[in-house]
């Protein structure tokens, strides 16, 4: 299982929770219960159910999953009282309530392996992942750019490949973003070849699909309705 929920990727294979390149730390069975709420989104899992898959075989108190759920809060910057991630429901359990987006899909049937989505800026290309990708001058962005002009949470590209729709979308920038000359004030469906100006830096946006693979096909825009 590998999902992306906001910020975060978690992969239950190598067992790690990601930030941008940051790996964020959880004892092994504050990932366990991470997994399983997750997994069972966005249905609510009661404690003795969270205990026995957290646990199994062994008795356990309520006091030790709400440790659990303590670091696994703190770790993800979530709260109790707003939770963005793990939800509260008082006699019962717990409940994932973000949104997550499965990564698997990229290397399923429907996809060729080979398809890929990436920018370019000056000698340095960035993949793009399934579903939203973070630009900014936060080190936890999916591309980082420590650049003039950059807010730290300044873009965010979405990438469809379902659909095959990739959209750009400025995030309250201080400096705004271009596509070309014209800034971006809705979100915006991307083709081969758009240069994106961030702050000082301009990255080519590049789409590549294996059906045409002497050249980069060409992606249709979405008409704006």
């Amino acid at each position: 299982m590998k999902l992306r929920f906001q910020d975060f990727v978690l992969d239950s294979d190598t067992r790690q929770v990601l930030r941008g390149q940051e790996e964020i730390h959880l004892s092994t069975k504050a990932f366990e219960l991470l997994c399983v709420l997750i997994e069972r989104r966005p249905a609510v899992i009661d404690k003795s159910e969270l205990a026995r898959r957290v646990w199994p075989a062994t008795f356990v108190g309520d006091a030790n999953l709400n440790v659990l759920i303590g670091e696994v809060r703190r770790a993800l910057g979530d709260s109790a009282h707003r939770p963005a991630f793990i939800r509260t429901v008082h006699g019962i359990g717990y409940a994932f309530c973000g949104e997550a987006d499965e990564l698997a899909p990229l290397s399923t049937s429907h996809l060729t392996p080979a398809t890929r989505f990436w920018l370019v800026w000056n000698d340095r290309a960035f993949t793009l992942l399934e579903g939203d990708n973070l630009i900014g001058r936060d080190p936890a962005c999916t591309i980082w750019l420590d650049e003039a002009g950059v807010s730290r949470r300044h873009a965010r590209i979405r990438v469809e490949s379902r659909q095959r729709l990739m959209t750009l979308e400025d995030l309250n920038s201080t400096n705004g973003t271009l596509v070309g000359d014209t800034p971006v004030t809705a979100k915006r469906p991307l083709i081969d070849g758009d240069v994106i100006h961030i702050g000082a830096a301009a990255l080519t946006f590049r789409a590549w699909f294996p059906e045409t693979p002497r050249e980069t096909e060409r992606i249709r825009r979405t008409p704006n309705r």
